[in-house]
């Protein structure tokens, strides 16, 4: 019977990672030829391959391919598993590992996490903003703790809490004329240049909750990375923007924007919290959702 362990799990991640046997070996602190017997006790038990060579690579099997999926589901697991164990063993709490799913949440984080951390002085907060829409994958591999989106998937085994209300609405410049107007219709922007953060049109609101239903498209779709940026685009005349009500009056401080709504009602938005039901106990991740939704509503 073949048994498959730990270190078979670390030597194939190990090996699609640093791309050789020997950087390996050398990740894992072993020595070559002892990683190189162990894996080849185990395609002899499993009756199959795990790469092929081709030249100096290693290429993995389609048994190999599996291999390393589990490998990158299961080693996090066991990782955090391991540190949540000492923790509680040496009466700690640990880190609160957030991740991020959109580029505005991340100013509406900022204010949660001092509080947070002075009412929870053993909690360390490590925010992850590498997210476009892939923060489901993280929260079900433990790469994080806690996801911050406005589009929630929900999932078995997952818990998505609404703890923020806020509006998506045009951002116009100082001279621009949509500024008097009391709402923006979809046509009014088929003329315009539109600022986006560098997501996907159908994950965009503005496109799936405004535009797309009235069959309007801008003359020109503009992608910018950063806020900051977007806005002084739109100041300085160069297109109009979306964002959220509470982003846009905070900036309108020190910039001439404004925001306009988007249709006669408007387009309503949240933020949610998503956790692992498997976590919804812990006492530091369930003390940030009480937090964050204590705060609900402020801005919106």
């Amino acid at each position: 019977m073949a048994i498959l362990e730990r270190i078979h799990l670390a030597i194939v991640r190990a090996v699609d990672q640093h791309g050789s046997l020997t950087a390996a070996a050398e990740q894992l602190y072993l020595t070559q030829s002892a990683l190189s017997h162990s894996m080849r006790k185990l395609e002899d038990q499993l009756g199959v391959p795990v790469w092929r060579r081709e030249g100096r690579s290693l290429i993995p099997t389609q048994a190999g391919e599996y291999l390393l999926a589990v490998a990158n589901r299961l080693l996090p697991q066991l990782a955090l598993a391991e540190e949540r164990i000492r923790q509680f063993a040496q009466g700690e709490r640990g880190t609160l590992r957030i991740g991020m799913e959109c580029h505005p949440c991340y100013q509406w984080l900022l204010k949660l996490v001092s509080p947070y951390l002075a009412a929870w002085p053993d909690v360390d907060v490590d925010v992850k903003q590498k997210f476009q829409f892939g923060g489901i994958g993280a929260l079900f591999g433990h790469e994080i703790d806690m996801l911050v989106t406005p589009d929630p998937l929900y999932r078995s085994g997952l818990h998505f809490e609404p703890v923020f209300d806020y509006e998506q609405v045009l951002v116009v410049g100082p001279s621009h004329p949509l500024r008097q107007v009391p709402f923006v219709r979809p046509e009014q922007l088929a003329e315009e240049t539109l600022i986006t953060y560098p997501v996907a049109t159908d994950r965009l609101d503005i496109y799936t909750r405004f535009l797309m239903p009235a069959g309007i498209s801008p003359k020109r779709h503009k992608p910018i990375e950063t806020t900051d940026i977007m806005l002084q685009m739109v100041v300085s005349g160069r297109g109009v923007a979306a964002l959220p009500r509470w982003l846009v009056d905070e900036y309108a401080t020190k910039l001439d924007v404004a925001p306009v709504r988007l249709g006669k009602q408007g387009v309503p938005k949240q933020i949610f919290l998503g956790i692992r039901e498997a976590d919804a106990q812990i006492d530091y991740v369930r003390a940030f959702v009480d937090l964050a939704r204590a705060h609900r509503g402020e801005n919106a």
